[in-house]
This record gives structure tokens, sequence and C-alpha cells, in this order.
């Protein structure tokens, strides 16, 4: 086994390259084509993906992503003709990727949102229209507002083409949070009571239009390239289980989750409650990697940097404890099926952030090395970088580590720099 000193002295002479900034990217740059449908914690930016593939890969050659998040590794590979595979267990993630990775002819879809929009108009006080009981979804959303997005989403329903209601509902999805009172600039889920949601409609429409013209420019690029039939199937299911045959892959590339996954749960909520992907959000948490309600019967750390950090925080916060020797057992799992999956010689590019908490420094890199190194891969680059633009939930409190208000003063800087570990299958 890889001893932990050679791992920790390993990452002590790795210096930041701003080359993987991308500092120069505007959002126009990361949103283009269809990066922008969706928002999303926690998002990589599409130029990393994009160099990792030019670099790692060939025309044709597969590439996974274990936890495919909201698509990027997918689009991207779309765009390079590289055929790609990519799993999630969140089914508000899969309905992101399926509506960014799927080309839908232009106009097509132009005349459909056309008639959509003639039956949206059709909407009055006297409509009938049969909304939710939920207790969660009053929690957030006005009545009137509710009794609108109802509308909106039975109209959507009703297209027959799936791939079609697949992109109206992602940008349904979307407009969730403006037209609730949710605080609008914070990720943690918070109710303003003096918000002003704008208009379903509106809201909708403003969507609908910006996606539109993120589809043409991503089906004009495919076309040009000759890509648009390239294989990309997104997977809802768990990471551990890649639907991949062994030995098949030539590039891994992905940005798991961390410790606190479960907190992307709440950040979905709204989408998950409006269609029904889970009925209370405590539910929705279990499925999440390293939360406190699983019950493995057994623990493998695979890493005494893991063990190291699962004594300090068992000495402060057992349930913490707990739940980051889960985490670091179960990303184990899935590095073992990810070795299964890859070509020898294939590649793993992981991109991960170390964090803190309770006062505890979390080194994911180097535990994942670890694991990684254990398991049968050799180092083969590891890139630090600084993170100017990626859509994460950036802040915590420093006492309990959960994700912080945008109210609260303690909060500290969670992410500032995360690093790229490229492994090669051995």
């Amino acid at each position: 086994m890889v001893q932990k000193q050679d791992v920790l002295k390993l990452f002590e002479k790795i210096k930041i390259d701003s080359s993987w900034a991308f500092a120069d990217k505007t959002r126009k740059d990361t949103a283009y084509i269809t990066h922008g449908y969706h928002r999303y914690p926690a998002k990589f930016i599409p130029q990393i993906v994009s160099r990792l593939i030019a670099r790692y890969t060939k025309e044709g050659d597969l590439v996974v992503d274990p936890f495919g998040g909201c698509g990027t590794t997918l689009v991207e590979s779309k765009v390079m003709c590289r055929p790609s595979i990519g799993v999630d267990i969140n089914p508000v993630a899969v309905l992101m990727t399926k509506a960014k990775t799927t080309p839908i002819k232009p106009l097509v879809l132009a005349r459909t949102f056309i008639e959509l929009k003639y039956r949206l108009g059709s909407y009055g006080s006297q409509t009938k229209v049969e909304t939710s009981d939920h207790e969660r979804i009053d929690y957030w959303f006005k009545p009137e507002q509710k009794r609108k997005l109802a509308f909106i989403s039975s109209e959507i329903s009703k297209i027959k083409d799936r791939d079609a209601r697949d992109f109206f509902y992602c940008g349904f999805s979307n407009i969730l949070k403006n037209c609730s009172i949710w605080l609008q600039k914070s990720n943690k889920p918070t109710r303003d009571f003096k918000k002003k949601p704008i208009d379903s409609f509106v809201a909708f429409s403003r969507q609908i239009k910006a996606m539109l013209r993120g589809n043409t420019d991503f089906y004009n690029l495919l076309q040009e390239r000759g890509c648009v039939e390239t294989f990309c199937k997104v997977f809802c299911t768990d990471a551990r289980k890649i639907p991949a045959k062994s030995n098949s892959v030539s590039l891994i590339v992905t940005s798991p989750p961390y410790v606190t996954s479960y907190e992307y749960a709440d950040l979905h909520q709204l989408t998950a409650l409006w269609f029904e992907y889970t009925k209370n959000i405590s539910d929705f948490r279990k499925r999440f990697i390293g939360t406190s309600f699983h019950t493995e019967k057994e623990i493998d750390l695979n890493s005494e940097v893991a063990r190291n950090i699962v004594e300090k925080l068992g000495k402060k916060h057992k349930k913490t404890a707990t739940e980051v020797a889960t985490y670091f057992s179960e990303m184990n799992q899935v590095f073992r099926e990810m070795y299964r999956i890859l070509k020898k010689g294939g590649k793993t590019a992981i991109v991960i952030g170390n964090t803190k908490l309770k006062g505890v420094e979390i080194l994911n890199a180097e535990v994942f090395t670890e694991q990684l190194m254990s398991l049968g891969f050799d180092v083969e680059k590891i890139i630090k970088r600084e993170i100017p633009s990626k859509n994460l939930p950036s802040t915590r409190n420093p006492k309990t580590g959960r994700f912080a208000k945008a109210t609260d003063k303690t909060r500290v800087l969670a992410y500032p720099t995360e690093y790229i570990l490229i492994l090669k299958k051995i």
C-alpha cells in the first residue's frame, strides 16, 4: 500500500497552474451552447473537460462520467465526437443532462414552442387547473404562482415528442427558484417573505427563448463537426454500478460530490418535489453518497490519510466522523468500478477540492489519490487550479461546516482552489 507520507509529500510540492484557471473566460464562454440551460451547484466549466478530452482521447474513444451532474462532460464529449455515458443518482440531474445533450432540429423545436405558447395563452382565472396539495410546495410557492406553474407543467406534459418534452421540462425546472419565495441570492434553502417572485409565464418564456438559442448553436455545431449521431446516454443509477463493459473506457472525467453531498438534495428540492421524484426531502437525501443515513456493514477507507482524518473528527463530532468515513468508503467503491471499466492505460481525471469540517482539514484529493494508487492506478499528473468562476455554494460556517446563508457574517470561502487528479490504469 502507498505510504501516507508519500502522498502528502507529493501534494506539498504541487504549485498552482494558472493555465487551468481559465480566468479569461466569461460567463457567456462557460455557458455556451447548452451549458447555460440550468443552474447547478458545483458545476465545473466545460473548458476543463474539453482540454482533458483533447489531451487524453481521440475521436471515437468512450468517455464516462460516474457523477454526471448537469451533463458538462457528456456535452463536451458529444461536440468532440466522443461517445459518452453518464451516471447520476439524482433524477433532477438526469433530466438536465438529457435536455442538454439532445440536439433537436431548431425549426421543429421553435414550432413546438409556438404551439405551447398558444395553449398557455388560454390561461385565465376560470381555467381549471389541477394543483398539488403537497405542503412543501405550499411552503415555497404563493397560491397564484403555484397555479400558473401547474398549468405550464400540465401543458408541457401534452407534448408528444419526448426529447422536446424534456427540453421544456428542463426550462420549467430552472424557473422554479425565481418563481418561488426562495431567497434569490442564497444556495441554501431560505425563504424570503419580502420577495416578489417573477410571473411564471414571463419567466418561462424568457427561459425557453434563451434555451432555443442554445439548442440552435448546439445543433449547428454538431452538424458542422459531423457529431449529431455520436452516442450519448445518461442513466439514473448509482456510480458504483456504471453500465459500461469492462476494459472499454478510454477516459473518465468527473467531479464527485463532496462529503456533504446530501445538501445538494436540498438545493434541488423544488424540481424533485414538483416532478414527484420524491415525496419528502429526508428520503431524497438518503440517495446521495456519504450521508449518515447510509448503513454500511463494512467501512473500507483504503487510505491512511482517510483514517487519520476520521480519527481526528471522531474526537470532535462522532456523527460527522461517521459521515466522512462513509463517504470515503463509498468513494473507494466507485473507484473500484472505475478501474473495472477503464482500458489498460486508460485515464481518470477527477476534479475535487479540499475543505474543512469541525476544524479538521478534509484532504479529499490526497485521500482519493491514495485510494486510487492502492487499487492499481499510477499518477499521471496532478494539477492545482484556482476557481475563479465555479458555480458552487462556496461559503461555509466555520463551526458547523455546513453551507452558509448569504447573511451569515462568519462564513468563509470553502473551495478557493481545487485539484485535477489524473491517474492511469496500469
